[in-house]
């Protein structure tokens, strides 16, 4: 096994937690309070819009590509496997803060709630926030930026290999934090043309990457996931829990 320099592994652990965990909390603003004026543009609201689907589709191709297994073997002659999660936080989070901030609002507004129901509406996102917290709970281990399999590099241990286990919202749904994100998205009691696109194309994307990694944990966990997916809904959870955990 080769040694690893662990001024370099450090300083990726900490761009990761960076940028990942800071576009964590510009991407929870941009939901809560809108688009920042950060980089505004005088453009049309139709170029306006258009840049806006591009940077939805540059994230989507960039945050469901490098996961792909595919693409993980391809970049493994580049970067050894220890700095892979790492370097996908870094790329996300890079690419996730360039849609918060270059997004262009529209001056459009399709309809805006008062009172009771935009009050639901908020409750709802706060929910989604705690479903949120209980889906990575539930996961026990949750490691968004890469940190486990490099500090298990720099111990000489090798990295524990996943295991398959139901547990928490994973008993009512398949993919709890995707379908939290939905609520998430959709919690808002202002729509404007841009937000509406961002939940129609975002919403379609968690669709599809939610089919795109079911792939993936077939083969990963052969009959036993695809048993899973005979019992548990995948992105509504409209069956109730499927029993105790496992």
């Amino acid at each position: 096994m080769l040694s690893v320099n662990p001024l370099i592994a450090y300083s990726v652990m900490v761009l990761a937690i960076l940028i990942g965990g800071g576009s964590f909390l510009v991407f929870g603003a941009f939901l809560v309070a809108g688009p920042f004026t950060i980089f505004r543009l005088n453009i049309s609201e139709p170029q306006a819009l258009l840049l806006d689907g591009f940077l939805s589709v540059v994230f989507f191709l960039q945050h469901s590509g490098m996961i792909r297994s595919a693409f993980r073997t391809w970049l493994s002659s580049t970067i050894p496997a220890h700095y892979y999660s790492a370097t996908y936080a870094i790329a996300s989070g890079t690419a996730l803060t360039a849609v918060v901030l270059f997004w262009q609002p529209s001056n459009t507004i399709l309809f805006e709630m008062q009172g009771l129901p935009a009050l639901l509406l908020h409750a709802a996102f706060l929910l989604a926030i705690a479903g949120s917290m209980w889906g990575i709970w539930a996961l026990k281990v949750f490691d968004p930026f890469g940190r486990s399999s490099i500090a298990a590099r720099l111990d000489s241990k090798q990295p524990q290999a996943p295991r398959f286990t139901v547990r928490g919202p994973y008993l009512w749904v398949r993919h709890p934090l995707y379908f939290f994100m939905l609520v998430l998205i959709w919690a808002t009691p202002a729509m404007s043309t841009d937000r509406l696109l961002f939940n129609v194309l975002w919403t379609a994307w968690l669709a599809l990457g939610s089919y795109l990694e079911e792939r993936d944990l077939v083969a990963e966990f052969g009959d036993t996931y695809r048993h899973y997916q005979n019992t548990v809904p995948m992105l509504v959870p409209w069956r109730g829990s499927v029993g105790p955990e496992h």
